[in-house]
């Protein structure tokens, strides 16, 4: 069921994919109030059941805040891929050189970047909420998504990649490996899952095994997949996923479970 027990309006902040879009139909079917903030060259109007109320760069830090409070919004929500900005490139302004000072001489992974984003927020007064808090179905759960589940040797795959998946996300250097065999054959960097999955392409029979990072801020960045990991993994010859039970976001469940099936692969929901 859709979280509606809050009433303050909801801003979201709207990056590439369908989830800012499935936040966005959930609060016009509870009624909530919200305003949709597009980040340019990520969020797509076509994926959103209206068109975003407004539209900044990356670097536009205080037009964002700035219209984020004109609309009278007091909670936030980061949803949707962004790719890590390259600084010396932005167009700032004067907020985002402000708070580009202030990170200045931190090295600061993607996690932390996401946490000083998220502070930046939380000094102009709004309260940034997690995803699973506006559409709480949308995380995995415990086993199979689908008909189809691991069998003996997949589970001892899946509980080896979810041990390497977790080391690789404590280095704050990805969330997913790709394992076969009791063998780690590729693991995420920057050019993302979909990324991984073509470089396995050789190894079929293979296992996608994604996690949320240990230090990861649960309100930023969570693991999702949708139908589109499905296509990706049939294409790839991978026999299944195993995503992190209640810390992952599966976009549309009912949709993603029937892909499997008619994949012949399986959905997990590991722990």
């Amino acid at each position: 069921m859709t979280n509606a027990q809050h009433t303050s309006k909801l801003g979201i902040i709207a990056g590439a994919g369908a989830l800012p879009g499935v936040l966005a139909t959930a609060c016009e079917k509870s009624g909530r109030a919200h305003y949709i903030l597009g980040l340019s060259g990520f969020a797509d109007d076509a994926q959103l059941p209206r068109a975003a109320d407004s539209w900044v760069r990356l670097g536009e830090v205080g037009k964002g805040i700035d219209a984020l409070k004109a609309a009278g919004v007091e909670d936030v929500v980061m949803a949707g891929a962004v790719r890590r900005p390259d600084f010396s490139q932005m167009k700032l302004d004067f907020k985002g050189m402000t708070f580009l000072a202030r990170i200045a001489g931190r090295v600061l992974g993607d996690d932390g970047l996401l946490r000083a984003v998220i502070a930046e927020i939380e000094v102009e007064g709004f309260r940034v909420v997690a995803v699973d808090e506006i559409v709480a179905e949308l995380l995995a759960p415990t086993g199979p998504l689908g008909s189809i589940a691991p069998d003996s040797s997949a589970l001892t795959d899946i509980a080896m990649g979810m041990a390497e998946a977790r080391a690789l996300g404590k280095a704050d250097l990805g969330q997913s490996v790709v394992v076969r065999g009791g063998t780690v054959i590729d693991v995420e960097d920057e050019s993302g899952t979909d990324a991984l999955m073509k470089r396995c392409a050789d190894a079929p029979g293979a296992i996608l095994v994604k996690v949320k990072k240990p230090q990861q801020e649960r309100r930023a960045d969570l693991p999702v997949i949708g139908e589109a990991t499905i296509r990706a993994a049939k294409a790839a010859g991978l026999r299944g996923i195993a995503v992190e039970a209640g810390q992952t976001l599966i976009i549309d469940r009912a949709a993603v479970a029937a892909a499997a099936d008619a994949a012949g692969m399986f959905v997990f929901g590991a722990s």
